[in-house]
């Protein structure tokens, strides 16, 4: 997934034309099979002629955040000569899980973010003869999706505790909102957003934080509530309070039951069923453009240029061409089924989905997906 969320930020910095989407390189010196990008990565990254004539050595590294379930990690890629991206050197710190009563999960967003910036600076320190911000093109973000932050527009200062993917305690919200919203149908907005509704998805996580916090409430009715999801979070705080950054890409929205797939855009019918204040979400953006510059931390003045939730970027770093399947194992297990051009909708349980839009005016790309919430986490549970 740090593959994909490279290569985002590198179609990106040197974007390819839109009707090829590209492939993600091979984390090894294989060449990627996908000529343009290659070509689209080493020109970002090669030698440049001044105004003088003479030759100047642009940035030739690009940086992946990884921000899971359970920790945090920065690597950094080599653009070799071919184009494909090298790991050169990574930092990695756990994060606190808080379980406040079973069944809840919850982490600190602030913790997160602080994780990031050390993980930053660890890995520059961590390349052989060290690194600084002048040697890095651009870097992308990958996210634990559906994880849930609210924060203060003004302050910039989380409201709560994030409420995690696999948290459960909306689930007598979940069956409350299909009886008297839904007419006793969870599909009911499967049409629109691709998902049945869930204690998995973002929206309804929203809602219990709208009816259970005070202080979301209160920044709710004072027009000061940010919602979104970590990657939303980490570009707000990477980015700075006062640029007022409140993004998040097509694939982090694409999990929260309230965007079309279609339109890529909020669906205020499905946000007011839910009673999400749409004024409250994140602007949708694709998954390949500048996002704003980096003001904190050792890589201030690099800008922000890819974001895919987790999922997506492996599926991407996978190169899985409309056709293809991949099956990670980390927190949880995870099936993506690339189905190109067509919102396929299940008839076996699978949850239809973005798999990515790899530019402003590219073409989306869409998925089938088949979940497993505990994998990994039921190994780290018995390590603790």
């Amino acid at each position: 997934r740090m593959q994909g969320a490279a290569q985002a930020a590198s179609t990106a910095e040197r974007p390819v034309a839109p009707a090829k989407r590209p492939a993600a390189p091979t984390p090894h010196n294989t060449p990627s099979a996908n000529k343009s990008a290659r070509k689209a990565i080493v020109k970002s990254s090669s030698l440049r002629a001044n105004a003088s004539g003479s030759a100047t050595m642009a940035p030739k590294l690009v940086g992946a955040i990884d921000q899971g379930t359970t920790s945090t990690r920065f690597i950094l890629y080599r653009v070799v000569g071919d184009g494909v991206l090298q790991p050169l050197a990574s930092h990695q710190m756990e994060h606190k899980q808080i379980y406040p009563k079973p069944g809840w999960c919850e982490h600190d967003p602030e913790e997160i973010y602080a994780n990031t910036l050390t993980c930053i600076a660890s890995a520059l320190e961590a390349v052989p003869g060290g690194a600084t911000a002048s040697d890095v093109a651009c870097v992308g973000i990958t996210n634990q999706r559906e994880t849930t932050v609210a924060w203060s527009k003004r302050t910039g200062k989380p409201l709560h505790n994030a409420v995690v993917w696999l948290d459960m305690r909306t689930s007598d919200l979940c069956e409350s909102l299909t009886k008297e919203v839904m007419g006793g149908d969870k599909d009911a907005f499967r049409e629109i957003c691709g998902l049945p509704i869930s204690t998995y998805f973002s929206g309804v996580k929203m809602r219990w934080l709208l009816d259970n916090c005070d202080a979301v409430k209160a920044a709710a009715s004072e027009d000061d509530l940010a919602f979104g999801t970590i990657d939303s979070w980490l570009m707000h705080k990477l980015v700075g309070e006062k640029a007022g950054t409140h993004v998040t890409d097509v694939t982090n929205a694409s999990r929260t039951m309230l965007m079309d797939l279609r339109t890529q855009q909020w669906h205020e019918p499905t946000a007011k069923a839910l009673g999400v204040p749409t004024r409250a979400l994140p602007r949708i953006v694709s998954c390949a453009e500048e996002y704003g510059v980096i003001t904190r931390g050792a890589l201030a003045g690099v800008p922000l240029t890819g974001c895919l939730g987790d999922q997506h970027a492996a599926t991407l770093g996978q190169r899985c061409d409309a056709g293809r399947a991949k099956n990670t194992y980390g927190t949880g297990c995870f099936m993506l089924l690339n189905t190109g051009d067509d919102v396929v909708r299940s008839e076996h349980g699978l949850l239809t989905t973005m798999a990515w839009r790899l530019g402003k005016e590219a073409k989306p790309a869409y998925a089938l997906e088949g979940s497993v919430a505990i994998a990994g986490a039921g190994v780290q549970w018995l390590r603790d």
